[in-house]
């Protein structure tokens, strides 16, 4: 059975706001905590099931809003990060990690070739391809990721609030910093950048055929409940709405 086969509840990929009509395309790879039951939740239990190294906190909920805000498709994953993230290919240690900070995950160690293979195919594919299927049917699109990160990373409180990250093409970072004035605390390519190795989405799908892209960070904390995050996906949308202006940095 392919992706495109499966009935909704066993869908990896979720495709909402099909018939957008925005060149916007928005992609949340880490918007599920989700393990399928054949992996036994990975050897984990308590709160690391549910906490930000098995998915983005309020990321999803925030792409959801920007969605109807801004009228565009949104390619979302179903499955939790620590079975596949889809921000990763499928060489990089990160695809399945054996430990997420400081978080051990037994059912990652020792994974044979067959084993991630198998991974690779049920899970990153099907997301990889969705989102292909996507940009080719969307005139001049422009790629944004969300992302939500938490506010202490191995003991270190973050003082950045929202981050705007960007590969080697900054044209659309560019105009979005260029705009955002705003009450948070706004920074490039924080906390995290390309050589954290977390602009994958960017490079795959926007790099090669000259895309604008760009990948938003949010810390969690500032969009845990509903309120909030409206409120953020009001703030990012007018940020992209702004930037894609014929009199934008973006265009150029």
């Amino acid at each position: 059975m392919n992706h495109s086969e499966r009935r909704p509840d066993e869908a990896v990929v979720e495709v909402h706001n099909a018939q957008a009509t925005s060149p916007v395309v928005i992609v949340c790879e880490h918007a599920s905590a989700h393990i399928p039951a054949v992996f036994d939740d990975l050897g984990l239990s308590g709160d690391a099931l549910h906490s930000h190294v098995a998915w983005d906190p309020g990321a999803l909920a925030v792409a959801r809003h920007m969605s109807q805000e801004l009228d565009a498709v949104l390619v979302a994953s179903r499955i939790s990060r620590l079975v596949y993230d889809c921000n990763r290919p499928p060489d990089a240690a990160g695809a399945m990690p054996v430990r997420s900070e400081i978080v051990d995950v037994p059912g990652n160690r020792d994974l044979s070739k067959a084993q991630k293979a198998d991974r690779v195919a049920k899970y990153y594919e099907p997301f990889r391809a969705a989102l292909s299927n996507v940009l080719a049917r969307v005139s001049d699109p422009v790629l944004v990721t969300i992302h939500s990160f938490t506010p202490v990373y191995h003991g270190r409180k973050r003082e950045v609030e929202i981050g705007v990250l960007h590969d080697k093409d900054a044209r659309l970072a560019d105009a979005l910093l260029s705009d955002a004035v705003s009450t948070h605390a706004v920074r490039r390519n924080e906390p995290y950048g390309p050589g954290d190795g977390v602009t994958h989405t960017l490079k795959e799908h926007a790099l090669g055929p000259g895309l604008l892209n760009v990948m938003l960070e949010v810390r969690n904390d500032l969009i845990a409940g509903e309120t909030d995050q409206a409120a953020m996906a009001d703030l990012l949308s007018g940020w992209i709405r702004r930037a894609l202006t014929p009199a934008g940095a973006a265009t150029c």
